[in-house]
């Protein structure tokens, strides 16, 4: 793990560099899938999912016999755990309702927001060596709440032309009305364009590898919303002497173990819980499942020593971690002044996974230090401000003057004349 000690504010931003590869080359490959599928839908779709997946597919749908086939095969605990997860991001995410606003601005000038659904959502849900049916409860759960009608779901199949059971059963659960057996690129553009299998959605939410990354911010180009701009997974943990170094130790390789990609940063105003944490994570990692992923992870790791908190702080913000986990006697201090975030953990029993799971906040969160402008995903990213507005004739006349006079010294003289109209055929009254 790469040691840094006091490091110089001139330097913040080449330590802090995210480990992220070039998208130039892939860029290419997902325009050209792009238009291909664009023009030829499913054939297309078909075509690299015998390349990329090495399953030929007839029929992408998942039918309704496959479900309940997949959802036998769950384990009953793992069932208890999924319904406990999904209650409480349904009471999590319920709170988020908001009432219509009402304000009458001027007398008789009537004006209200109120939030609709986004009709038609897609979610990509990645199969592979981690099947994330977690991220089903954590899009679906909030769809559901919002009122979208349709919720699409495209997932890469197996060699055995299937879906991961934990997958099926989470978006029966969850609502989810169609699910498709595509992945990668391929199921991006499905979405974007629609097929003749595949209905075209208006927002595209989930995670994904590189390839699916750079096909989402293309869909941006035809029309179709996402979630936010996506990279790999990171997590910065900030700890003194009151923290326990094989909780931060596990948190840290918790976050490594997603891919060779991942990032994870020690911040510390204690030098013995920098040694300690080390000591614990060349423990820890040597009995993981996914030791070569997470090794290769933490070689692109940071532990790093400053003298303060505030200096800690400020680095922090300026890092703007996706997730933030605080296990500091100045917890307050860091709680209160945290800018740049997308997730935060407190205290010593609050690890990452809670969040990720089961204890009702959302996992889907801006990384890449997109934290500084983006939240995480939440109720309203299903949802549409709309505004609506009514003006009685005492309405028209107390704002119409001013809007007249705006609109002639812009120069817009038909939006002028609409409201010189409206106020001569008040004159008679």
């Amino acid at each position: 793990m790469n040691k840094i000690y006091n490091p110089d504010r001139k330097e913040w931003k080449a330590i802090l560099k995210r480990p992220t590869q070039t998208v130039a080359d892939i860029e290419g490959t997902v325009s050209d899938i792009f238009r291909e599928v664009a023009k030829n839908g499913d054939a297309v779709l078909k075509k690299y999912t015998a390349e990329f997946d090495g399953v030929s597919l007839e029929n992408f749908l998942v039918s309704k016999d496959e479900i309940e086939a997949a959802v036998k095969w769950v384990p009953n605990e793992l069932k208890e755990a999924i319904l406990l997860a999904k209650s409480n991001i349904e009471k999590f995410h319920k709170a988020q309702k908001s009432e219509r606003i009402t304000v009458e601005t001027a007398p008789g000038v009537y004006c209200w927001q109120e939030k609709r659904p986004i009709e038609k959502i897609g979610l990509y849900i990645p199969g592979g060596t981690a099947p994330l049916f977690s991220t089903i409860l954590m899009l679906a759960v909030p769809a559901n709440i919002a009122g979208c009608n349709e919720i699409v779901l495209c997932s890469p199949p197996n060699k055995e032309k299937k879906i991961h059971p934990a997958i099926l059963y989470a978006a029966r659960l969850c609502g989810v009305t169609q699910i498709f057996k595509v992945g990668g690129i391929q199921a991006i553009a499905g979405m974007t364009f629609g097929t003749e299998s595949i209905p075209r959605v208006y927002k595209i939410f989930g995670p994904g590898n590189q390839f699916v990354t750079v096909a989402k911010q293309l869909a941006t180009k035809y029309g179709v919303a996402i979630d936010m701009p996506a990279g790999p997974s990171e997590l910065l943990v900030v700890a003194d002497d009151t923290a326990n170094p094989a909780f931060v130790a596990a948190d840290l390789l918790s976050q490594a173990e997603h891919g060779v990609d991942s990032q994870v940063i020690l911040v510390s105003t204690s030098k013995s819980i920098i040694a300690s944490v080390e000591r614990e994570v060349e423990k820890q990692i040597q009995k993981l499942p996914r030791r070569a992923i997470a090794e290769k992870s933490v070689a692109n790791s940071k532990l790093i020593y400053v003298g303060n908190d505030r200096t800690a702080l400020d680095l922090i913000n300026e890092y703007g971690p996706e997730h933030f986990i605080i296990c500091s006697a100045a917890e307050d201090f860091y709680v209160d002044n945290i800018r740049n975030a997308g997730s935060v953990f407190i205290g010593n029993y609050t690890p990452e996974s809670a969040g990720d799971y089961a204890s009702g906040t959302n996992h889907t969160l801006p990384t890449n230090g997109y934290a500084k402008q983006y939240s995480g995903v939440n109720l309203d990213s299903f949802m549409k401000s709309m505004t609506f507005q009514k003006i009685s004739a005492d309405g028209i006349r107390e704002i119409g003057a001013a809007i007249e006079s705006m609109a002639e010294a812009e120069g817009l003289q038909a939006h002028k004349n609409a409201v010189t109209l409206r106020l001569k055929s008040l004159e008679k009254y």
